[in-house]
């Protein structure tokens, strides 16, 4: 089965295009935080390219900008080009089945209108933030060291 779920905030404003058949294609990436916290307290984050098509991409082109965050569901599509100079590109990008947007930015209220997204950058001052400056997770036990060659993959 070939099954993602992501949650993490745009990098940038989508980019709208049109696909073949006229379908509306959206295009973003995604940072997403991982779990993991190394000894020195930080996450590392992922950055994940996403695309979407027709509903899907015309809701999110409207609707999400950079710094928004959205949760996607969707699969793994990997694919290959040719690029100008000859040479073999690869790339592997997240196919949107479905989203949903989560705190911050251009939410769409309790009674179901959305506020679509302005030109401006002004929807960077409406993002929700945590404080991740202390750890989580300290209350737990004690930690568990675990070495790379104890891992299955």
């Amino acid at each position: 089965m070939n099954k993602v779920i992501l949650t993490g905030r745009l990098t940038r404003d989508p980019e709208s295009r049109m696909g073949s058949n006229s379908t509306e294609v959206a295009r973003f990436s995604l940072a997403c935080q991982n779990d993991f916290v190394n000894r020195d307290g930080e996450r590392s984050t992922e950055f994940i390219n996403c695309v979407a098509f027709g509903r899907t991409a015309s809701t999110i082109n409207r609707y999400c900008a950079k710094g928004r965050m959205i949760s996607v569901t969707g699969r793994i599509r990997n694919s290959s080009y040719d690029a100008q100079d000859g040479s073999k590109r690869y790339t592997t990008d997240v196919i949107v089945e479905n989203f949903e947007f989560l705190g911050g930015g251009n939410a769409p209220s309790e009674g179901g209108n959305f506020e679509p997204r302005s030109n401006n950058n002004d929807s960077m001052s409406n993002i929700e933030t945590t404080d991740v400056s202390e750890d989580p997770y300290k209350d737990f036990g004690e930690e568990i060291n675990i070495s790379s060659d104890d891992l299955p993959f």
